[in-house]
């Protein structure tokens, strides 16, 4: 058995959680915050059987897709006066980062 700790956007978690639980996958999630945009994360514990495993992550990896998105720049527009003038550059968003764990016990009470 495997622990399967996916890192996902909160604008794809919906959709994943819904897909996974669809299939009949336990999910549990935890809402999380990323450190680079500060956008709100979603953190999804799965606990999976190794017969099933690539299943799941081949859910994940189909809805889970990076994609581009403008974010303001801690970089100023250069003003005279020193005025902070963010400029919007554009960064890769969503997709996942997944970490997969071998699970030594599994117990449900």
């Amino acid at each position: 058995m495997k622990l399967i700790i996916a890192i996902v956007q909160d604008e794809d978690a919906s959709r994943l959680i819904s897909a996974l639980m669809n299939d009949d996958y336990r999910v549990t999630k935890l809402a999380t915050t990323g450190g680079f945009l500060r956008a709100g994360n979603t953190t999804l514990l799965v606990g999976v059987d190794d017969d099933r495993f690539d299943n799941c992550m081949s859910i994940i990896e189909k809805l889970c897709k990076s994609r581009k998105q403008m974010a303001a720049s801690p970089i100023t527009a250069g003003s005279a006066a020193g005025m902070y003038a963010p400029m919007p550059i554009e960064v890769t968003v969503g997709g996942a980062t997944v970490f997969v764990m071998e699970v030594a016990q599994f117990a449900r009470f």
